[in-house]
């Protein structure tokens, strides 16, 4: 699939681009090919479309420029190519309260745009909404895995959300590449070890693994030193916010059929679960904070209130 056959999935099945609407892609300059590739498919659906580039920011979940936030909150549509994340932002959200709907792909690659997006999104919602169906109203989940994890997530009043790349109304928003159930949960108990991906250090070595201890929602120890110092500098802004387990998602990807070191990426990949420490208001929490570190797992068994979850396969 070349960067132009991407974009087309992108732009017509994800986003369903209409001749009559406004088009705003927000890029960088180290991801100004993806950019451009989707600018060129949109400029030739709608009339009405702009591309606004911006140095890369200094972190995921920092705010972009006041001008790019203005363009997105301004557009029909937005797709954000970007080489640090504006998933969890103020722009992101304020842009989906104005109206727009969009997509985020924070931290992609040329191989990562081609692989993620070369799948057939109807499928993906499909799957999605079989898993959600399962865990929407569960009172207690469950996921344990070979490797040690055993951890408890009780998701309380918050609600259950799909990212199925399908974005066609007014406000919505999704993650390419898509594909994961995900909830913010109000608490969490256990121990749950990292086996897939987790920046900084990419795609673990065979063995290697990252182990984390939670206690009534934040996390209390962390085995790896590099992940433990980025969360001790968040907390010296934010405090405790930091430790926050912030997310659950179950991944509904499956046309990922191997994980390749991107957390964009490999977080959807059918069959893995990812736990996240830290920002969760933007997914339905209540925790602002300078980070959001997701982890993916391997191999998981999910219990939704002791019943097992029929989990998509590649």
């Amino acid at each position: 699939m070349s960067l132009r056959d991407a974009a087309e999935t992108a732009l017509t099945q994800c986003l369903d681009l209409d001749e009559t609407e406004s088009c705003c892609i927000v890029t960088d300059d180290k991801r100004q090919p993806i950019g451009e590739a989707l600018y060129e498919v949109a400029s030739q659906i709608s009339g009405d479309t702009t591309i606004v580039r911006y140095p890369p920011g200094d972190s995921h979940g920092a705010e972009p420029p006041e001008p790019v936030a203005a363009a997105m909150a301004g557009a029909d549509v937005f797709l954000a190519p970007t080489t640090k994340s504006l998933s969890h932002t103020r722009a992101r959200g304020s842009a989906n309260d104005a109206g727009a709907r969009g997509a985020t792909l924070p931290g992609i690659t040329e191989e990562v745009f081609t692989a993620g997006l070369d799948a057939d999104y109807d499928e993906i919602q499909r799957h999605c909404l079989n898993v959600l169906e399962q865990v929407g109203d569960a009172d207690e989940v469950r996921v344990t895995t070979p490797k040690g994890t055993d951890i408890t997530f009780e998701p309380g009043d918050r609600e259950w959300l799909a990212d199925t790349g399908i974005v066609h109304n007014a406000g919505e928003f999704s993650n390419l590449p898509a594909g994961e159930v995900f909830v913010s949960p109000e608490t969490a108990n256990g121990t749950y070890v990292v086996d897939g991906t987790m920046m900084p250090h990419g795609l673990l070595d065979e063995g290697q693994t990252l182990e984390f201890d939670v206690e009534d929602g934040h996390v209390t120890r962390i085995s790896d030193d590099d992940i433990r110092e980025q969360v001790e500098t968040a907390s010296e802004a934010v405090g405790d916010a930091a430790y926050n387990l912030a997310e659950l998602g179950i991944g509904t990807n499956v046309a990922v059929t191997e994980l390749v070191g991107s957390v964009l990426l490999d977080e959807k990949a059918g069959g893995t679960v990812h736990i996240a420490i830290g920002d969760d208001a933007g997914i339905g929490g209540d925790t602002d904070a300078p980070i959001h570190l997701d982890g993916i797992l391997r191999d998981p068994t999910v219990y939704a209130d002791g019943e097992e979850v029929e989990l998509p396969q590649p």
